[in-house]
């Protein structure tokens, strides 16, 4: 019988992340005494950002994919659930995946949909879906979707997941130093949504590096409240779900606004 509530982590994690790197070992001493149900990490930890490069490189694709097929058994290991993505191998592109891995079990949740194409992030150069829809993911008790960065700034998705009963809106990122759209999208998720709004990010040890990634790992609460902020003196921290407050926020204004159907319209 699980304890109520749960207990979910956050973090920023140093781009380029391995098993081997004294970031690694801080998470797993962090997730070895917080004991959380579910840790979440930042978009495709485990290798470089290849979307750095302007042009798709077979080398640089299959390394990030084997690195982070290395890094599952890293994973496994952790006395707690992971939601994360990683690179897989699509039919002309990548993919990015992202995935539940519980209990030896490994899930695909969702594969990325929205890809910026600019300086540092030619993501469109590099990814595409091969699989379609925005579904959540049930562990013990809590329901969960995933934005995969850039998609948190969509928040017709947040809604949707609101109306499949989620409970959680997980955001992997690996996103720059500017922090205030990435704040504002997640407390409009979370005001729409009635969900926890978690998210983790990469974070670059070299200020001159391009892309620079600024970290900034956070909370927000069901009604819009920040609840916690990772930086480099915490790297990772811990909140509790409270399920009833995501009820109550699901009950009330702006979630409980009745959505037109649009044939309605042209009626």
């Amino acid at each position: 019988m699980r304890r109520n509530p749960l207990k979910l982590s956050v973090c920023q994690l140093p781009d380029g992340l391995s098993s081997g790197h004294p970031a690694w070992a801080d998470l797993v001493r962090h997730i070895g005494h917080e004991r959380p149900d579910i840790a979440l990490l930042n978009e495709m930890p485990f290798s470089p950002w290849v979307a750095g490069e302007t042009s798709f490189d077979e080398e640089l694709a299959a390394a990030s994919v084997a690195a982070h097929d290395a890094a599952l058994l890293s994973l496994r290991v952790l006395p707690t659930a992971v939601i994360s993505s990683r690179p897989t191998r699509g039919r002309h592109k990548l993919v990015n995946e992202a995935f539940l891995l519980a209990d030896g079990e490994y899930r695909c949740i969702h594969h990325k949909h929205y890809f910026p194409q600019e300086v540092g992030f030619f993501e469109e150069t590099w990814f595409a879906p091969e699989r379609t829809g925005f579904d959540v993911v049930e562990y013990r008790g809590i329901r969960i979707g995933v934005l995969l960065c850039t998609e948190l700034l969509f928040t017709e998705w947040a809604r949707h997941y609101r109306r499949q009963g989620a409970h959680v809106i997980a955001v992997p990122r690996a996103s720059g130093s500017i922090m205030q759209h990435w704040h504002a999208a997640a407390r409009m998720a979370a005001i729409v949504s009635g969900c926890y709004v978690l998210s983790s990010n990469r974070v670059s040890d070299d200020a001159g590096s391009l892309p620079h990634f600024g970290g900034g790992g956070f909370a927000y609460s069901p009604t819009g409240e920040l609840l916690a902020e990772t930086s480099k003196v915490m790297p990772a921290l811990c909140v509790n779900i409270e399920l009833d407050l995501v009820a109550h926020a699901q009950r009330h204004y702006p979630c409980n606004v009745r959505e037109l159907d649009a044939g309605a319209l042209d009626a």
